[in-house]
């Protein structure tokens, strides 16, 4: 008996023809879920994922990373275009959109290099069969000094925000702002962490007889850093102050994994909370509150450490910097260093 021809209705229908510009998977017809659907968005997505997935990006650098590629894919739908048939040129449109835009160099180049991984990811996974970023260069960022805060200036930021906490007259719920404030200030600046790190410290680091502390850094690597007498001091205080007040409310001390918990979807302080805290601190210091932030902060962790003789490798390390050459930017402060050095100490120095 002679098999029936198969109908076109019946036949497996062909694959669908490619953008210009894109591929599929080789060796392999894309799997349901597995790619990018067509348009910016959704490479956006897929490119997101796999910093989650494969580097353990934090929350953070994915919502920056999210930021300057909507943006981009913005200025393609303008055109008319998205990030899977862009061209060269029309992305050197949009680096000269930045600058008509005002951006600083800084923010363009960050921009820029957002861009380039993204194509570079659809192009390692080939949803495009070129990178049109290859040939494209950054503005160059001239690195400047991070903003240095004086000894003496930490010290009245740290008195000030010390002040009061010992009056009994004061109600205990301002008691306990102030004394979480005194110890995330101490505990800043006797570590240099950064803000994130600091904010998201788990309970655990409020035990006094621990000479360091674990800390979850950029990429969810850990690193150990050593705590100091004075920010442990600060922070056992707090935490009296804490359990003074759950004795009294249970809902205001309730238990918490965080060790500066707070009413917010992460459950611990804010970053934008500590700032807007600090920056009041500050104001009552005397201080300019445009000129102090907690990365300021961190910043004279490491110049001070520097200033006072310590190695730019150990200072790298405390920082969580991947590479010294981050923690480069510091190097003007060793070489004040060296030249006061040879200033007093060498017999033709004040000549």
């Amino acid at each position: 008996m002679r098999r029936p021809r198969a109908t076109s209705a019946a036949r497996s229908p062909a694959p669908a023809r490619p953008r210009e510009g894109v591929a599929p998977k080789p060796g392999s017809a894309p799997k349901s879920g597995s790619a990018p659907k067509s348009g910016s968005a959704a490479s956006v997505d897929a490119f997101l994922a796999m910093l989650s997935a494969e580097r353990g990006a934090a929350a953070n650098t994915l919502d920056a990373y999210k930021r300057d590629l909507d943006d981009y894919a913005g200025f393609l739908a303008t055109e008319g275009r998205d990030v899977l048939d862009v061209g060269t040129e029309l992305i050197r449109a949009f680096l000269a959109d930045l600058s008509a835009r005002g951006l600083k160099t800084s923010s363009a180049a960050r921009r820029l290099s957002a861009v380039k991984q993204l194509h570079k990811f659809l192009y390692g996974e080939s949803y495009r069969t070129d990178d049109p970023t290859v040939a494209l260069s950054g503005p160059k960022r001239g690195r400047p000094l991070p903003k240095v805060m004086q000894i003496g200036e930490v010290d009245r930021l740290l008195d000030t925000a010390a002040e009061g906490l010992d009056d009994a007259g004061r109600p205990l719920g301002e008691r306990l702002r102030a004394a979480r404030l005194s110890a995330l200030l101490e505990a800043l600046y006797g570590t240099g962490l950064r803000v994130s790190e600091l904010v998201a410290l788990p309970a655990s680091a409020a035990r006094v007889r621990d000479q360091m502390i674990v800390v979850r850094g950029k990429g969810g690597k850990e690193r150990l850093v050593p705590m100091n007498a004075r920010a442990k001091a600060a922070i056992a205080r707090y935490m009296a102050l804490r359990e003074e007040a759950a004795a009294q409310d249970r809902g205001l001390g309730a238990p918490s994994p965080w060790l500066f918990p707070a009413d917010s979807v992460s459950g611990h302080l804010t970053r934008q909370a500590f700032a807007r805290d600090l920056k009041a601190c500050a104001a009552a210091a005397g201080l300019s509150a445009d000129k102090v932030s907690p990365h300021v902060l961190r910043h004279a962790f490491a110049s001070h450490l520097l200033h006072n003789g310590a190695d730019l490798r150990v200072v790298q390390q405390l920082l969580g910097h991947a590479d010294i050459s981050t923690t480069q930017i510091y190097t003007h402060v060793v070489d004040e260093r060296l030249k006061s050095l040879v200033r007093d100490l060498h017999p033709l120095g004040d000549e």
